[in-house]
C-alpha cells in the first residue's frame, strides 16, 4: 500500500491479537523512524522506552485506566520528555552535530550561544512543555512508521504520568512521561472499532489556501 493507504488502514486499535508479536526488525524500522523525526534545534529533547516485560506493563495498566491495549499488545512505548532544557544537554546535541559533521559552524557556534542564554533561564515547566511537544513529533512520526510496516498503534494519553514516572524511575534520569504507543496486531474479531468508517474533516473544511 501507499502511504495514504496505509493511513486510512490504520486506526486506535482497541484490542490485540495476544498471540501475535512484532518482529524485531520492524520494531527497529518504527523507531528508527522516530529517531529521524525532526525536532526543534536539532536537540532531541526526549526519548522513547520500549517495554514488553509483562509484569512492568501489567502494572502500567494500572494507572492507564485499565486500558487492555497496554498489556496485550506486542510492545509498549513510553515516549519521555527531558524534564528540562541544562547547559550540559544542550551542549551536548551541538558537540554531537560538530563530531558527526566534522568541522565547526560559526553561525552554528552563535546558535548554541543564543540557546544557552535563553533556554536553560527559563522556568523548567516551560522548558518541560517545549520537550513534550517535539516528543509528540516523534510520537507521530512513530505511528506513520507503524501504519506503512502494516502495524498496529493506539495514540495514549490517558494515564497517570506522575505514576509511570515512579514506577519507571524517570525523574532519575530527567525525563517525565508524556504518552504512551502500545504496537501490535489487531484482532479483528473482537474490536469494536475495526470495521468503521474513518471519520474526518473534508479537505474543504480542513485547509484554508492563501494564493
Amino acid at each position: 500500500m501507499d502511504l495514504i493507504q496505509c493511513l486510512n488502514w490504520r486506526y486506535a486499535a482497541k484490542k490485540y491479537d495476544v498471540e501475535k508479536v512484532v518482529p524485531d526488525d520492524v520494531i527497529e524500522r518504527i523507531l528508527e523512524a522516530t529517531r529521524l523525526a525532526p525536532t526543534s534545534s536539532g536537540l532531541q529533547p526526549y526519548e522513547v522506552i520500549v517495554i514488553t516485560n509483562p509484569e512492568i506493563r501489567d502494572a502500567i495498566k494500572s494507572i492507564a485506566w485499565g486500558q487492555p491495549q497496554v498489556t496485550d499488545g506486542s510492545h509498549l512505548l513510553v515516549f519521555a520528555a527531558w524534564d528540562d532544557y541544562t547547559p550540559e544537554r544542550i551542549n551536548q546535541m551541538f558537540d554531537l552535530t560538530n563530531e558527526v559533521r566534522g568541522f565547526k559552524n560559526e553561525g552554528w557556534e552563535a546558535y548554541r550561544a543564543k540557546l544557552l542564554s535563553s533556554y536553560p533561564n527559563r522556568d523548567a515547566e516551560i522548558n518541560f512543555i517545549h520537550a513534550s511537544k517535539q516528543a509528540y513529533i516523534g510520537f507521530t512520526a512513530a505511528i506513520i512508521a507503524a501504519a506503512f510496516e502494516q502495524i498496529d498503534a493506539t495514540p495514549m494519553e490517558g494515564f497517570d504520568p506522575n505514576a509511570l514516572d515512579e514506577l519507571l524511575n524517570l525523574r532519575d534520569s530527567g525525563l517525565r512521561s508524556v504518552l504512551m504507543l502500545p504496537l501490535g496486531y489487531r484482532d479483528s474479531t473482537n474490536d469494536w472499532l475495526v470495521n468503521l468508517k474513518k471519520v474526518r474533516r473534508t479537505m474543504a473544511d480542513f485547509v484554508r489556501w492563501i494564493k
